[in-house]
């Protein structure tokens, strides 16, 4: 009998919706208690200087277990 951990974290899939990611969550028999988020950057050399764009939003669910 395998023992889950009491916290695990998700993070949101590239094509996938808050949604898909929640029914995840509650598959594997966990509750979302904490959503975070946080910018990704690139760097792009543009003219000789280095720029930083801002590429997407990462998005990371914290579940307790049920």
């Amino acid at each position: 009998m395998d023992k889950k951990p009491k916290k695990k974290k998700f993070e949101m899939l590239e094509n996938e919706q808050i949604a898909d990611c929640l029914e995840r969550m509650n598959r594997e028999g966990y509750m979302p208690v904490r959503r975070m988020e946080e910018p990704v950057f690139q760097e792009i050399k543009r003219n000789g200087k280095k720029e930083v764009e801002h590429l997407r939003q990462r998005v990371v669910f914290e579940g307790k277990l049920q």
